[in-house]
């Protein structure tokens, strides 16, 4: 079912790929990219030859009726591993050991190290709980891989995607072998995180912000209620204001 759905896609949208060549024959390999839309995590397994196997919501694969038994058809075949996120911590630790098995079959596995797509198209810190945990853990090396133009293809809250060609930067494999065992030191999870968006940044493009893309999206959320308050209060005193011109004439 993959390669009819890659087949799709492929043939739909035309992705461009660089650096195929840095994706390893075989073996175990972590795909580090940067999330800029929904549909990520179906043109990165689309235009490779061996299967990538990422995290997806656990509700993608239990929703009922038919739209429901479809939407898991389609994500089990593009190869979404199913991992229940109602708590926060137990979600990471899921993901964490969901990721070590896949590496440990001797298969690819792909992260997003920003935690949740990007809000406004750039580059948020990575999340050192998940990417480095998992390759200090394995020692499978770390692949920084950029997706270009998604969010134009499929912004947040657009059901259809718009058809236009995507882009995908790979780049070569960064190893972090000489850390492996050392998955519990903070500073060693932080500076292997930061070398991984680095990469991503150079090969993206992007402009990089020092802040997590969840404090990001708060602090998006949080302007746009104050708009929005802010307008219903201006749209109150010009109702007021209007009230009191007209009854000035009849009052004089």
């Amino acid at each position: 079912m993959k390669f009819s759905i890659g087949g799709s896609l492929k043939l739909a949208f035309r992705p461009w790929v660089e650096g195929l060549e840095n994706i390893p024959a075989e073996g175990p390999a972590i795909l580090a990219s940067n999330h800029l839309s929904f549909s990520d995590s179906f043109f990165l397994p689309a235009v490779l030859d061996r299967k990538v196997t990422f995290i997806a919501k656990a509700e993608y694969f239990t929703s009922p009726g038919v739209k429901g038994r479809l939407t898991a058809a389609f994500f089990k075949g593009v190869g979404q591993l199913p991992v229940d996120r109602s708590g926060a911590r137990g979600a990471g630790e899921a993901a964490i050991k969901s990721g070590i098995e896949v590496l440990e079959r001797g298969e690819l596995f792909g992260i997003y190290p920003e935690g949740t797509r990007s809000p406004d198209g750039r580059l948020y810190r990575g999340k050192p709980g998940g990417l480095a945990r998992v390759a200090l853990a394995t020692g499978a090396p770390v692949i920084p891989v950029a997706m270009i133009d998604t969010e134009k293809i499929q912004p947040p809250g657009k059901v259809v995607p718009k058809l236009m060609r995507p882009g995908i930067r790979i780049g070569k494999p960064l190893d972090f072998s000489r850390y492996q065992g050392m998955d519990g030191d903070r500073f060693i999870l932080r500076s292997v995180t930061d070398e991984v968006m680095y990469e991503i940044m150079k090969l993206s493009g992007q402009e990089y912000v020092d802040i997590y893309a969840t404090a990001a999206k708060r602090q998006i959320a949080d302007a746009e209620k104050a708009a929005k308050e802010a307008a219903k209060e201006a749209a109150k005193e010009a109702a007021k204001d209007a009230a009191k011109a007209q009854s000035g004439p009849s009052g004089a």
